[in-house]
C-alpha cells in the first residue's frame, strides 16, 4: 500500500491536486485537535514525522549537552521546537534561536541562528529541508549523518539555496560561524 501511495504521489498531475495549508489553517487545525502532534508542515504539506531511532536520540542529546555549555546567554537551545516560516513549519531535531522563552509564548520563533537535523532513515527529507531554512534566512544548517559519520554545514543562504556546502568528518570539528562561541568536535556527538 505504501508503494502505491508513493508512486501516486510522484505523478505531476496528483501533485498539483494536493490540498495544500497555510501556516494559520494549520495553526488553526492543531488548536482544534484536528492534527495530531508527531506532523510538520512543510512548503504547504503536511508530512509526518519519522520515529526516533536509539542512536538518533544518542545523537541529538550530545549535541544538546555540548551546545548548552557553549551557546551564549542571548540565545536558546530548543529540541524539536517549531519555527514558523513563510509557507513551513519544520520542526527541527535542534534549533538554536536569538532571544529568550518569554519571546515565543505567543508565537514560535520565525528564523535561528542554527539548525540541526540528524538523519537516520529522513535523509531525502531532510535535505530537502535546506531550501525551507535557506528561503527563511537561517545562516547556518547542519545535517549530521551518524551512520557515515560525516556532517554536512551549509552557510550563506541566497533564496532557496545555500552557497556553501561543506561535508566534514569524525576528524573534524564543527565551527559554527553563525555563534562563534560554538566549536563541537565531531568524535564527541558520535558512539564509539
Amino acid at each position: 500500500m505504501l508503494g502505491v501511495m508513493t508512486s501516486l504521489l510522484e505523478l505531476p498531475v496528483v501533485r498539483e491536486q494536493v490540498h495544500r495549508m497555510s501556516v494559520d489553517d494549520y495553526h488553526k487545525a492543531g488548536q482544534t485537535g484536528v492534527l495530531s502532534k508527531n506532523l510538520e508542515l512543510l512548503r504547504g504539506i503536511i508530512v509526518t514525522k519519522m520515529s526516533k531511532s536509539p542512536l538518533h536520540e544518542f545523537v541529538v542529546q550530545r549535541l544538546i549537552d555540548a551546545l548548552l555549555v557553549a551557546v551564549p546567554a542571548a540565545f536558546k537551545v530548543r529540541k524539536e521546537g517549531p519555527l514558523t516560516l513563510r509557507d513551513s513549519e519544520p520542526e527541527p531535531d535542534i534549533s538554536v534561536v536569538r532571544g529568550r522563552a518569554e519571546d515565543w509564548i505567543d508565537r514560535h520563533p520565525s528564523s535561528a541562528q542554527l539548525v540541526i537535523e540528524v538523519a537516520i532513515r529522513s535523509l531525502p527529507l531532510d535535505k530537502s529541508k535546506a531550501e525551507i531554512y535557506a528561503e527563511a534566512g537561517v545562516p547556518e544548517y547542519w545535517l549530521v549523518l551518524p551512520e557515515g559519520r560525516t556532517v554536512e554545514v551549509y552557510r550563506q543562504p541566497s533564496g532557496e539555496r545555500y552557497l556553501s556546502q561543506q561535508t566534514l568528518t569524525e576528524r573534524d570539528i564543527l565551527q559554527c560561524a553563525s555563534i562563534a562561541q560554538v566549536s563541537i568536535a565531531i568524535r564527541d556527538i558520535l558512539p564509539a
